[in-house]
């Protein structure tokens, strides 16, 4: 497996290749017309650019050689040195050297000595002539000789990677679909054959997630401008700290997050952590702290932004959602149910924000973007200590992990991104309070609910009360998580655990919010994919 390192130098030896191929062509073409003001402004963003990457890759000479270069064709464009004469072959021979640079990097060389080189085109920068020797000649004549070479590396379009993704979906399923009659048949060619088209389209699919996999930092190295201007908009003093740049992401979740991480940093500079003013008074250091970080928790990975502000005021946090009315049980809530709250839609209309620390603004925007996701959000808080808020995200948005179920002989998929644990219940495990059914997890009661009774709900009547009466034998539970809220879903049975492609629904179908879309199963049947937001928000509001 490659090194990070390693991965880095191929991406620059991949961009360098493609400015030197490009310089080539514009000194030619500038040659033929020393006044093609289009060809020299090219050359020099080209000579900028490879002199940024290769020192911040540490290579110091190369990156002096196109730094020399840049300031040469920069007194060109401005009309104070012409590119005639002796100028010329000094130009030519800098590009020629710039490309045995290039590809010593890409062998893992010492790079070629410059200084004859770096002299010559001081005394241009200088106006003065340069000292031709033998080696400019030696040089060109090398180059003149070189075989022609490609980078090893292509750009794709990302919406060619999307299609080829979505082909290979389609590949999977057939290939789930041929595993499984060839087990009904039984014929050991036909089941050799499978089994060899089981792998190899698992090889193509996981190689084609690689592909679209980015680095976390292509997001979170734009941060530190962002905190910058909030932090001087509000006139105070933060640090931000990033950590896990390198962390493995598909390039369209990162997408989808930016907005709701934006808004989660912002919220943080401004409302989360105080003014200096404020820390001071508070025994705090001036200088308030949020950080960035990336990490891996089994297949997902995790966005976190932590500071150490002054934190979420729970208490005033359930006074403003009893005073709006979103909840009239906000009383009894427990502080996580509480924090829940923050993320509804109707919450972020408060007017004051410093009621509630500021957290309660627009907060729905990152709940939606984790919902379309298959994503959770976790929430911790210390009055006074600060808040972490911590974005949980699949991987990979094409291919999900999902538990199947059956209720009444159809089988449906569940996400893994939200399923808690499952249960194997007995009757007097069970309890009715208050017109639900609930049984005891790891300390915390979890209400119940038949997953048949939410599937067939229609109309605005509230589920009838439960009743356990006529419950016998083992109850089998799955226990799902969304939002900090647990919901244990009463099913026939559990079938098995499989990696499952998801297609979204058709016309009329899509609007149906507990869908999340459609999967084949190997034995050709088709099955839909349970959304667990919109399970726990129907239960939340039709819960007697």
């Amino acid at each position: 497996m490659k090194t990070r390192d390693q991965e880095y130098r191929e991406l620059f030896m991949a961009e360098a290749l493609e400015y030197y191929d490009s310089m080539s062509r514009h000194l030619s073409e500038l040659e033929r017309n020393p006044n093609a003001g289009p060809a020299l402004n090219e050359l020099f963003r080209l000579m900028h650019n490879l002199k940024a990457n290769a020192r911040a890759m540490g290579f110091a000479d190369l990156g002096e050689v196109a730094h020399h270069l840049e300031t040469l064709f920069g007194l060109i464009r401005d009309q104070e040195r012409t590119f005639s004469g002796a100028l010329i072959k000094v130009v030519f021979a800098g590009v020629d050297a710039l490309g045995n640079m290039i590809r010593a990097v890409g062998a893992d060389q010492a790079l070629p000595d410059a200084t004859a080189l770096l002299d010559n085109l001081d005394r241009l920068v200088r106006g003065e002539e340069p000292i031709l020797e033998e080696a400019e000649a030696a040089e060109s004549e090398e180059e003149s000789g070189k075989k022609m070479e490609l980078s090893d590396l292509v750009y794709i379009q990302v919406k060619k990677l999307d299609n080829l993704l979505n082909l290979v979906g389609e590949l999977v399923i057939d290939r789930d679909r041929i595993m499984t009659l060839a087990q009904e048949i039984g014929n050991p060619a036909l089941l050799a054959t499978a089994q060899h088209l089981f792998r190899i389209s698992d090889d193509l699919q996981y190689s084609v997630m690689d592909a679209r996999l980015v680095g976390v930092g292509v997001l979170l190295n734009k941060f530190p401008r962002v905190v910058r201007d909030v932090a001087s908009a509000e006139d105070k003093e933060v640090e931000l700290i990033l950590s896990g740049q390198d962390v493995q992401i598909d390039r369209n979740i990162l997408q989808i997050i930016t907005d709701a991480l934006l808004h989660l940093v912002r919220n943080a500079v401004s409302h989360g952590l105080e003014t200096t003013a404020q820390r001071a008074a508070a025994g705090k250091p001036t200088v308030g702290h949020l950080t960035l970080s990336a990490l891996t928790e089994r297949d997902d990975v995790l966005i976190q932004v932590r500071d150490d502000g002054r934190g979420i005021d729970t208490e005033a946090v359930r006074r403003k959602a009893i005073e709006r009315g979103l909840t009239t049980a906000a009383a009894a809530l427990d502080e996580q149910g509480v924090w829940a709250l923050l993320f509804e839609p109707g919450f972020s209309m408060a007017s004051k924000v410093t009621d509630i620390s500021g957290r309660g603004v627009g907060l729905d925007v990152v709940k939606m973007a984790l919902d379309s996701l298959g994503g959770q959000l976790r929430v911790e808080s210390q009055l006074g200590q600060g808040t972490t808020f911590t974005l949980v995200l699949p991987t990979s948005i094409a291919v999900k992990g999902a538990l199947l179920v059956e209720v009444e002989e159809r089988p449906y998929a569940i996400p893994l991104m939200h399923t808690d644990t499952v249960l194997a219940l007995q009757p007097e495990q069970i309890s009715v309070v208050g017109g639900m059914l609930v049984t005891h997890v790891q300390g915390q009661a979890v209400p119940l609910v038949p997953l048949q009774m939410l599937l067939h709900d229609e109309g605005d009547e509230l589920l009838p009360f439960a009743d356990k009466a006529d419950m016998t034998g083992a109850q089998q539970v799955l226990v799902v998580n969304y939002n900090n809220r647990r919901l244990g879903l009463l099913v026939d049975r559990f079938i098995r655990q499989q990696n499952i492609v998801i297609k979204p629904l058709s016309k009329p179908l899509d609007t149906i919010d507990l869908f999340g879309g459609v999967t084949l199963l190997g034995s050709g049947q088709v099955c839909l994919v349970l959304d667990v937001p919109a399970l726990t928000r129907l239960f939340l509001t039709k819960r007697p």
